[in-house]
C-alpha cells in the first residue's frame, strides 16, 4: 500500500538504513573505500547513506548489502530494531543527573555535583548511544580546558548566562542565544549567573563527519 504521500512504504524505510549499513561495515572492519570498491558506488555517496543523507535505490542497496556480506532485507530489518522513541521526563530528573563519578559529558567534560539540588548538575537528554546526543547543565559550571569535539554542537541558554571561548574570541550569551560550533572548533565555556541553564546538543562522536572513510 502506497504512503500518504505517493511513495511506496518500502522507499521510506531505506532512508533509515545508514546506521545498519555503518555498523555492518564497522564490524566488518571496513572503510568506505572499500565498500565504495566492493559495490561499484562512491565513497561519498556511500556516506551520505550512512549519514541517512541520501536514499538508495533498491539497486544500490541489494549493491551495498553484497559488498558486507548480506541481504538488503536484513539491513532494513536492523535499521527497523534500531529506530527508537524515548522520553526522559523533567520530574525524575534526579534519576537522570551524572554523578560526581560519571563520565564526562562529550560537549564540554564537565560532571554533576553528587546530588540534584545541590552544585552544578548534569543531565543526559537523550538516553543511550544514538547520532543525536543532548545534555542539560544547570549552576554554575566552570570548565577547568578547552575541548574539541568531532562533530557538529549546538549551544543553547534556556536561562542565565555564558562566556564561550572559541579561536580566540570571548563569546558573551545570554537567554535565548545560541551558538553554533562546527566539528573541530576547540572552545571551553563557564556559567556566568547562578542557576543558569543551558542545553547542548552534538552530533555524537562516534559519527563520522562526512567524506571520512
Amino acid at each position: 500500500m502506497a504512503a500518504k504521500d505517493g511513495k511506496d512504504p518500502k522507499e521510506t524505510e531505506r532512508l533509515r538504513v545508514g546506521a545498519a549499513v555503518r555498523r555492518r561495515r564497522r564490524a566488518l572492519d571496513l572503510t568506505l573505500a572499500a565498500v565504495a570498491e566492493r559495490s561499484g558506488l562512491s565513497v561519498p555517496f556511500l556516506s551520505q547513506v550512512e549519514n541517512e543523507r541520501a536514499r538508495p535505490s533498491a539497486r544500490s542497496l541489494e549493491r551495498v548489502a553484497d559488498a558486507l556480506g548480506t541481504t538488503a532485507s536484513k539491513l532494513i530489518e536492523a535499521s527497523d530494531a534500531a529506530r527508537t522513541v524515548a522520553v526522559v521526563r523533567a520530574d525524575t530528573a534526579g534519576a537522570h543527573t551524572l554523578g560526581a563519578d560519571a563520565p564526562a559529558g562529550p560537549a564540554t567534560g564537565t560532571q554533576a555535583a553528587a546530588g540534584p539540588d545541590h552544585g552544578p548538575r548534569t543531565r543526559r537528554l537523550v538516553r543511550g548511544r544514538h547520532q543525536l546526543e543532548a545534555l542539560e547543565f544547570t549552576g554554575e559550571h566552570d570548565t577547568d580546558g578547552e575541548f574539541q569535539h568531532r562533530n557538529d554542537e549546538l549551544m543553547y541558554v534556556a536561562d542565565g548566562a555564558v562566556e564561550v571561548e572559541a579561536e580566540g574570541r570571548a563569546y558573551r550569551l545570554g537567554r535565548g542565544d545560541t551558538l553554533f560550533l562546527s566539528g573541530g572548533v576547540p572552545h571551553r565555556w563557564r556559567a556566568t549567573v547562578p542557576e543558569t541553564r543551558i542545553v547542548v546538543v552534538t552530533v555524537a562522536d562516534h559519527i563520522e563527519p562526512p567524506g571520512d572513510a
